[in-house]
């Protein structure tokens, strides 16, 4: 990214909320191989407020994840193998996290910010019960409390989150439970210290439908009344749809739409969101035609396309006189809190959703 680009990705950043609670400016998570430099998170910018519900969607490989470890501190440090080089900054609250001593992240890790795995069976330790691992994260941010006050707590969150008979279940395995209950007591796990900042990775990846929806009911009831902040990190447009004030496109690294949810869906400004769009589902109608998947695979991110990450599967990259190619697309506004990063005019990307992509969604 020039100085130019980055200049303007920081200075969105700003405009769209001083004083964020969340404000991610400009991060870059590169990860050293033997094959070379993995750009898994290539200059990032986003805010978020107490309250609301950032959507971040995209393609397996587009960096959701790692963006999410990033914000956590879970990433391994310093000069080991394999270690990320990261930068850019992460305000929390008034606090920067990148360049901070990992010692105070790691006390903010589950009593100011919590993450819901995606995969609680292994993210839970096998060994020992669930009620045991919620109060050890309860016990380690309240130096106060003792056993019996633990113990009390996380049969109050487990009966918060919906888990039957807590006082019995808090001593069961998280293999006991199923794979909707394990969800649930990582949720347990996650708010037991009524954290400000909840980030949720793929939560509700292979349960079935009815266990998606409660999930999603669950996570939306407990941030009413805890007031957080909730990143929900998916590939799943139906769930954003449900939960998200604003929505987070990524692709190669990098975001290439973000806005308000209803404008992202009633009229998105990239072609690759027009693509995600166009591959989803529809229950509200009869299906005429059949679903049109995004052409390609994404891109290495060894290897990112130059310009425009997007170009090489873009049906529209011929119409922009070869800059798709050549020229990295700056992150501008298309609408008023509505950024696209695309070469195409804001006039020619409206004709063609018009006469185009809206009549196929």
């Amino acid at each position: 990214m020039s100085k130019t680009e980055s200049t303007s990705a920081l200075s969105t950043a700003k405009a769209d909320g001083p004083g964020s609670f969340l404000s991610v400016r400009d991060l870059r998570v590169h990860f050293p191989t033997d094959d070379g430099l993995v750009k898994s998170v290539d200059g990032l910018s986003f805010n978020l407020e107490k309250g609301k519900t950032l959507g971040i969607v995209g393609e397996s490989g587009s960096g959701k994840s790692v963006t999410s470890l990033s914000i956590m501190g879970l990433h391994r440090t310093g000069t080991k193998r394999g270690a990320p080089k990261i930068t850019g900054e992460v305000w929390l609250d008034g606090e920067e996290l990148v360049s901070a001593d990992p010692d105070h992240v790691r006390k903010l890790r589950g009593q100011k910010m919590a993450m819901i795995f995606q995969d609680p069976l292994t993210a839970m330790h096998p060994y020992y019960s669930v009620g045991a691992q919620i109060m050890e994260g309860y016990r380690a941010h309240h130096s106060g409390v003792n056993k019996k006050q633990a113990r009390a707590r996380a049969i109050e969150m487990l009966d918060r989150v919906g888990i039957p008979q807590p006082d019995k279940r808090v001593d069961a395995y998280p293999h006991e439970f199923s794979g909707g209950m394990r969800q649930r007591a990582m949720i347990a796990m996650a708010l037991v210290n009524d954290p400000s900042l909840l980030i949720a990775d793929e939560p509700t990846t292979a349960l079935d439908v009815t266990v998606q929806a409660q999930i999603l009911d669950l996570i939306r009831d407990l941030q009413k009344e805890f007031g957080s902040a909730v990143i929900i990190i998916t590939h799943d447009l139906g769930v954003v749809a449900e939960l998200a004030d604003d929505i987070l496109v990524m692709y190669g690294g990098k975001s290439v739409e973000r806005g308000p949810a209803a404008q992202v869906f009633e009229a998105p400004e990239h072609p690759y969101t027009w693509g995600l769009l166009g591959s989803m589902p529809r229950l509200d109608r009869e299906l005429q035609d059949r679903l049109i998947p995004v052409k390609g695979t994404p891109p290495s991110l060894i290897n990112v396309p130059s310009g425009c990450a997007f170009h090489p599967r873009c049906p529209y990259a011929e119409l922009t006189e070869g800059r798709s190619s050549s020229e990295l697309p700056v992150l501008a506004e298309a609408a008023p809190g509505h950024f696209a990063s695309c070469h195409l005019p804001v006039a020619d990307r409206h004709r063609i959703f018009a006469d185009e992509i809206a009549p196929r969604l």
